[in-house]
Formats: structure tokens, C-alpha cells, sequence
């Protein structure tokens, strides 16, 4: 089923996803409330902003419960930039703030060194996504085999478990998850809206998804 829904909470670029959703053939549904998500067949999570701004919005309005409630039902669930941070146990930007705790971790800052390296924070533009040799591409990533994708964050996620780690991207050689994910829950650090071919396929593979 293509039928998505795509949460919007007030902070992300829902033009830009709904559009590149649209146009890999996905029937695209804003929900703003828990009531409208009931029946969601597909869930994304867009994220622009704060950490902390965006999960006391989902708090505040229900939308938390209702995703994790669609991703203990098995729901294909898709946490983008942000929205992946989100899926955190917590964050650790300006401060301790609690995330819907899908895949257990913390989302950190780049080193500290970086810019004085000469490695501008925010990590912005176009980089890699690396796969481990030792087990399989996740579905979802495979069409980001040997291609490149954009980037645009500070921060970084770091779960606890490694085998969630489905992807990876250096930065001023400090490795990072690019992707992370687990059963019918999967996280992508960069924009694939932002990221032309590569991003559109990604979105396909998503669709196509069957967990």
C-alpha cells in the first residue's frame, strides 16, 4: 500500500517530503493528531529544528504514543534527519531531552575539535553512506549503494545496540550512523528529498517495503 502518513507537527519541510513522496507514487496524508494516524498503512517522521522543540511537540499533542503504538503494530515507520534523532532513547543537544525511545541511544554532538580542524558544524552537503561487509543492505538502502547523499546536521546518533546501525558516513574521519533501524523502523540522517536520484529511490524502496 502506498498510502502515507507524514507527520506534521508544525517544525519540518512538509512541502519538499510530500512532493518527493508524490512523486515516487506515494499517496501522501498530513496528520496532525493521534486520531488521523489510526489507520496510517505508512509513517514518516520529517524533522527541521530543535530536539527538544520537536518531541515536546509530540508529546504535547499525543503524536508520540500514536507512532509508537503504529510501530509496535508493525507499521513501516521512516524517522528523516531529525525525525531519526527522534527515534533516540534522548539527545543531548542544549541539554538532556527524552526522544520516543524506538531503538535505544543517544543523539551527541560532533567533536568539539572539528571546526578548529576546519570541519564546519553544521555537517552540510554531500557525503557517503557506507555499508557494513559482514551482513546484508537493509531493503530500504540498497538503492544508496555507491552513491552519495546530503547531509545537513549537527548532531549525530549513537544507539547502544550496533547491529541498529545499517549505515555509516565520516566526517573530519569521525565516523557516524547514517542510517539506523530495526524490525519495521528505519532512521536516515540526511534529506533524500534533498538528495536527487539517490533520495528518490530510497523513498521508493520504502514503499515497496514490506517488513
Amino acid at each position: 500500500m502506498n498510502n502515507i502518513s507524514l507527520i506534521d507537527y508544525g517544525m519540518g519541510n512538509m512541502h519538499s517530503i510530500a512532493k518527493a513522496l508524490e512523486h515516487v507514487g506515494g499517496k501522501v496524508q498530513l496528520v496532525k493528531t493521534p486520531e488521523e494516524l489510526s489507520h496510517a498503512s505508512r509513517v514518516v517522521l520529517p524533522g527541521v529544528g530543535a530536539f527538544r522543540d520537536c518531541a515536546a511537540t509530540l508529546k504535547a499533542s499525543g503524536l508520540g504514543e500514536a507512532i509508537k503504538e503504529k510501530c509496535a503494530e508493525g507499521t513501516p515507520f521512516l524517522g528523516i534527519c531529525l525525525g531519526m534523532q527522534v527515534m533516540l532513547t534522548s539527545s543531548l543537544e542544549f541539554g538532556l531531552y527524552p526522544g520516543l525511545n524506538l531503538i535505544r541511544g543517544t543523539a551527541k554532538h560532533f567533536p568539539e575539535s572539528h571546526p578548529e580542524r576546519g570541519y564546519k558544524i553544521p555537517h552540510m552537503g554531500w557525503n557517503d553512506i557506507t555499508f557494513s561487509s559482514e551482513k546484508e543492505i537493509h531493503p530500504v538502502l540498497k538503492p544508496l549503494k555507491n552513491q552519495q547523499v546530503y547531509y545537513v546536521h549537527s548532531f549525530y546518533c549513537a544507539p547502544e545496540n550496533p547491529d541498529h546501525i545499517q549505515g555509516v558516513c565520516s566526517y573530519g574521519e569521525f565516523p557516524f550512523a547514517s542510517a539506523i533501524g530495526r524490525d519495521n523502523m528505519m532512521g536516515v540522517q540526511f534529506h533524500p528529498e534533498k538528495s536527487q536520484r539517490a533520495g528518490m529511490a530510497l523513498l521508493e524502496a520504502f514503499l515497496k517495503w514490506n517488513p
